[in-house]
């Protein structure tokens, strides 16, 4: 009698447990952005959101909340409830951040629950018309005989910024300076009129100077060609001869510390779903970004990449000696 007592007390447990897990979320969801609306990261979130709410059965929303190189916005979502309801989009930043401000007041790898990386931008090299792009050669001759060539990037700690150092690092060619912006747009505004060289920039940025003829492509940041997207063509850094600078800005969302696993995944299976579909990889090809196939995409897998990520970073970073605070 008491065995049989005890075997319905835990089918009962196991059933409102059961409830308990299948309940989130229970009321709208919303992703931090902590960058302005109309950016790629905005876009990004705006084109999962619609989706997602179909898989998770409650309104998704997206609040962007800009500031500090993007650390404001992060910085509220880390002290959100713990419950899933809330979330944070983050990209390579998480695995910057940490090096790049020494005060920085949060750990990604420590404060936030990885959720998947959703997507790969990948950078392009791209020059004003008259650098000569055809082969390494010729464009290293030519910075050599350059008393200056000008590299603009977007900022300190932006993915341009990023993929200058590498490129500098592997160049080794002293005549590059490095000329930071407020951003892509004022940056390849400047390289349209002329007044720097190069930029490395996501492909979002532009792709539709390169389609135009405004700039030249040189290559892209990837190991393989972008086959598919409009930069098919483009030959990647090691294909043209630029070794070690293999890069992509990607996007990933996160929980707070302390959310429960059965929650992680809950929201973990929705977004598989959404990235697997045709609309959805339809709309990232378009800009020339790729949607995550591989482990990343998964719990395990992100927080994987997220700890190689800021290890890979961190001697580059410091080795250069520019820090954004």
């Amino acid at each position: 009698m008491f065995k049989a007592v005890c075997l319905a007390i835990m089918l009962v447990f196991c059933a409102d447990l059961a409830r308990a897990q299948q309940a989130y979320p229970t009321k709208p969801v919303t992703i931090i952005v902590p960058f302005a609306a109309g950016g790629p990261m905005d876009k990004l979130a705006r084109e999962l959101a619609t989706p997602l709410q179909a898989q998770l059965g409650q309104p998704v929303l997206v609040q962007n909340l800009s500031g500090a190189g993007g650390n404001l916005g992060t910085a509220i979502a880390m002290r959100a409830p713990a419950d899933g309801h809330t979330l944070l989009m983050g990209h390579i930043g998480m695995a910057t951040s940490p090096t790049l401000y020494r005060n920085l007041g949060f750990k990604p790898e420590v404060d936030f629950e990885p959720l998947g990386v959703v997507v790969d931008t990948p950078s392009v090299l791209v020059a004003r018309s008259q650098v000569p792009t055809e082969s390494v050669v010729d464009l290293i001759r030519w910075m050599a005989m350059q008393p200056q060539v000008r590299l603009a990037n977007s900022g300190i700690g932006s993915s341009s910024h990023l993929c200058g150092l590498l490129l500098q690092s592997s160049l080794k060619v002293s005549s590059i300076t490095t000329v930071p912006y407020r951003g892509s747009a004022p940056a390849v505004a400047d390289l349209l009129g002329g007044h720097v060289d190069m930029i490395c920039d996501p492909t979002p940025t532009t792709i539709g100077h390169i389609q135009s003829g405004k700039l030249k492509p040189i290559a892209v940041t990837t190991a393989k060609p972008l086959t598919g997207t409009p930069l098919a063509a483009v030959p990647t850094m090691a294909r043209f001869g630029i070794a070690d600078v293999e890069m992509s800005v990607w996007f990933a969302l996160y929980a707070p510390k302390g959310t429960p696993r059965h929650v992680q995944q809950r929201f973990n299976d929705a977004l598989r779903v959404v990235m697997k579909s045709e609309a959805f990889k339809a709309a990232q090809i378009a800009s020339g970004i790729q949607v995550v196939q591989d482990d990343r995409a998964t719990l395990a897998g992100h927080k994987a990449f997220l700890s190689k990520e800021t290890a890979r970073w961190r001697p580059i970073i410091k080795a250069a000696g520019v820090y954004a605070d």
